[in-house]
């Protein structure tokens, strides 16, 4: 029987909000001595996200779009710190392409729904559960992907679903999808440092 490969790497966090899948991700990987969230970076000073550098000892990131999107020093900041994998946990904006070049392969994102259904710009939040809800679905999710210049139209890594209730508002609808959030996007940024890079181009 192969034995798996134990994952090993350093992961920055990218969010614009509260964190929780952030928070979800760092508590995850606490035990595993071969992964390090290295950095949390933001575009809202404001971001709650952002006490838990401090919290749990990482180095926090704010920029403004100045920075992210006229010039790449964020490329020189994630090269010091020896990044391996971005992971964007409610990060809102856009990605650059001189970033997606930089880690191809190695930005991933999670979405509150089944991908290709309810992408693309504006759609995030609660602006996807409303969406869900006004068609009437039987069922939402998740899907992780990879990340590329466009929003939410990256290759696909992960989905899984949730049943939905005629009954179910957008609020109780988010509920379900965020389970599924927080259970499984830290396992599969485990699996993906797990597994052997084909090379680093």
């Amino acid at each position: 029987m192969e034995m798996l490969s134990k994952p090993s790497g350093n992961i920055a966090i990218f969010a614009s909000g509260t964190g929780s899948n952030a928070l979800k991700i760092i508590e995850f990987f606490k035990e595993e001595a071969s992964v390090n969230i290295v950095l949390i970076a933001s575009n809202k000073p404001s971001a709650s996200v952002l006490n838990y550098g401090e919290e749990f000892d990482i180095e926090t990131l704010v920029f403004d779009r100045e920075y992210f999107y006229k010039s790449e020093k964020i490329v020189e900041k994630l090269q010091a710190f020896e990044v391996d994998m971005i992971v964007l946990a409610g990060f809102l904006w856009l990605v650059p392409g001189y970033l997606v070049q930089q880690f191809p392969g190695r930005i991933i994102n999670i979405h509150p729904a089944l991908l290709p259904k309810y992408g693309g710009k504006g759609m995030y939040g609660m602006n996807v559960h409303r969406a869900v809800k006004a068609a009437n679905e039987p069922t939402s999710g998740i899907t992780i992907h990879y990340v590329n210049e466009k929003y939410d139209e990256g290759s696909i890594i992960f989905q899984a679903d949730c049943a939905l209730n005629s009954s179910d508002t957008p609020e109780m609808i988010a509920k379900k999808v965020l389970k599924l959030e927080h259970y499984y996007f830290p396992r599969v940024i485990k699996s993906l440092l797990s597994q052997k890079p084909e090379g680093d181009g």
